[in-house]
């Protein structure tokens, strides 16, 4: 390929599932890249777009069903160093919460795309491997979590709220939220630690999680304790979750006291939490 047909590659990006703790794929750089995906060269992309693919519009398109709430569930922007974007091209993603290997964490990957590549022309992971793409998978993990449609998020960590951003999932549209850029992750996402009491205990009839968190009287101040908070080097979204006796609420106020407690259940859950600013 010469350098010319280098220069003049478009890239998509797709987002790709990997494990860490379960990883996923996605990216909403302001950049406009998000996801996980692939490329190839001029000749193999022209064959390709004979194939009878024809482009979508995102909003003519059926909406995918999303719950995160059910007992099972508990896009492509584009670009590249050596191209250009391919404007309106949604992200795609490859699984959606109830989905076995859901994670929020999305693993981008870029895709090259020829020059006549349609924006919208792929819209699954499906049909993206059958166009034979090459793939480029980089060691930036996105904290995307898919949601219902309309679901939001106004509380940030140093940013405002930046809405929803819409992806193509199984040739349908998908709304997630972009928080968190992992870069230098790889194939993981780190786990800090986080200390909580509830209501009633753990081993206790209706306890743990279901009697919801103990909160100082009147108020909803818990004495719920992160180990490291967004600034902090080692920090991470992703929480390990160690239950401490809700008998030792009143002295548990820091790290500290928080370790010193009894605790009753260590690692007992992992969950995607990210800190954010009020006020």
């Amino acid at each position: 390929m010469s350098d010319n047909d280098t220069t003049r590659r478009r890239f998509l990006q797709v987002a790709g599932g990997t494990t860490a703790v379960a990883l996923a794929g996605c990216s909403s750089d302001g950049d406009g890249s998000d996801g996980t995906g692939g490329g190839g060269d001029d000749t193999d992309g022209e064959e390709n777009m004979d194939d009878g693919m024809e482009a979508t519009d995102p909003a003519d398109a059926s909406r995918a069903s999303i719950d995160r709430f059910s007992e099972a569930a508990g896009t492509l922007h584009v670009r590249a160093e050596n191209g250009d974007p391919v404007e309106g091209q949604l992200n795609i993603v490859g699984t959606v919460p109830g989905d076995e290997g859901y994670n929020d964490f999305w693993r981008v990957n870029k895709v090259t795309v020829p020059d006549e590549y349609e924006a919208n022309t792929i819209t699954s992971v499906g049909a993206l491997m059958d166009a034979e793409y090459d793939v480029e998978t980089t060691d930036t993990v996105k904290n995307c979590p898919i949601v219902p449609d309309g679901s939001t998020a106004s509380i940030r960590h140093g940013d405002a709220d930046a809405g929803l951003t819409e992806g193509w999932y199984d040739g349908e549209v998908v709304s997630y939220f972009t928080f968190e850029t992992l870069s230098g992750a790889g194939g993981s996402v780190s786990l800090s630690p986080i200390y909580v009491s509830f209501n009633t205990n753990p081993g206790q009839e209706g306890g743990g999680p279901p009697s919801g968190f103990m909160s100082e009287e009147g108020s909803d101040q818990t004495h719920n304790v992160v180990a490291t908070l967004p600034d902090d080097a080692s920090y991470s979204p992703l929480w390990l979750v160690n239950i401490y006796d809700n008998a030792d609420f009143e002295a548990v106020s820091d790290l500290g006291s928080a370790t010193d407690a009894e605790i009753l259940a260590s690692g007992a859950a992992n969950v995607n939490c990210p800190v954010v600013s009020e006020g």
